[in-house]
């Protein structure tokens, strides 16, 4: 583990491949033309050059680009946010029919200045989204919203295809990591989301780098298949600048593949886990995996009722 004033050389299997090609010039301009963010620039996702340039998709973040949390890990900018914009779920659902994409994330700043937590925009975003693509399956990746229930309620009734809620660190160092977020209030609003809708898979992500034992990762996974959770995303926390928490460790290809078989053994219907893994990383086959898995959940279950 590094110290804190140590900063740790990122090894070779963390290169990233630039592909800044025509889709991904393409991508980019479209997202200013339309007055749009997206998390992949905001937060310096590692994947942007594959997703924009070789896969073509992005992850929209609405409710503006300034967030009124600053957790130490996060490079999104932290501040007062700027007024609602009203317009921007019809401009989101412009995009993603002109993108043509089967698969749509979206997600946003934790607006906690708002007292709707920005569930009204996040549920029309939705509802703009399947108007213009009746076929694009979407996944909102909400903040905790404060906890506020109803707000979850609100977002879900519009019926995204995948409810994703990051817990993001273990349990000992949330309180470190994540600014006015809780462990338990995370877990709470997963097992509230199924809840509310059963048939909607739900979705965290967890990045490991900080400083957490290999036991304390499993004990995350536990507790997410304990609320129900369908879908686990594992990746290596990267520091964005020099103000962010230092990494403590870097993971290993190797060390990834034993997380991934130990998420499967522990019931998620899809994991993916690896060094450059983000919550949206490979969202579509998610997706899919998912729905072949409620598939064969409902053949066995038809098989037992019928025998």
């Amino acid at each position: 583990m590094a110290t804190k004033q140590e900063h740790l050389r990122k090894p070779d299997w963390l290169k990233i491949k630039l592909n800044t090609n025509e889709n991904y010039t393409d991508l980019k301009k479209m997202m200013r033309e339309n007055n749009l963010n997206t998390v992949c620039e905001e937060a310096r996702c590692p994947n942007i050059h594959e997703c924009w340039g070789t896969r073509r998709t992005a992850t929209f973040m609405i409710l503006g680009a300034v967030c009124t949390r600053a957790c130490r890990f996060c490079a999104v900018k932290t501040g007062l946010p700027n007024e609602l914009d009203l317009q921007e779920p019809e401009r989101v659902a412009a995009s993603v029919k002109m993108m043509n994409l089967k698969h749509a994330v979206i997600t946003a700043v934790a607006r906690d200045d708002l007292k709707d937590g920005g569930s009204a925009v996040f549920a029309e975003t939705i509802r703009a989204i399947k108007r213009a693509n009746p076929f694009t399956t979407i996944e909102v990746l909400p903040s905790d919203m404060g906890g506020v229930y109803e707000n979850l309620e609100r977002l879900m009734d519009a019926k995204p295809d995948i409810l994703n809620h990051n817990i993001e660190t273990v349990r000992r160092l949330t309180p470190r990591v994540r600014a006015r977020a809780k462990y338990d209030r995370s877990l709470e609003l997963l097992k509230r989301s199924k809840e509310l809708h059963p048939e909607i898979p739900t979705k965290s992500s967890l990045m490991i780098g900080l400083g957490e034992t290999k036991e304390e990762i499993i004990e995350v996974m536990d507790d997410l298949r304990a609320n129900d959770v369908d879908i686990m995303t594992i990746g290596q926390y990267l520091q964005p600048t020099k103000k962010h928490l230092n990494v403590q460790k870097y993971y290993s290809p190797k060390e990834f593949k034993e997380f991934w078989e130990i998420a499967m053994t522990k019931g998620f219907s899809h994991c993916q886990a690896g060094p450059l893994v983000r919550s949206s990383y490979h969202a579509d086959e998610q997706v899919n995996a998912a729905a072949k898995e409620r598939q064969r959940l409902g053949e066995v279950q038809a098989a037992a009722t019928n025998s």
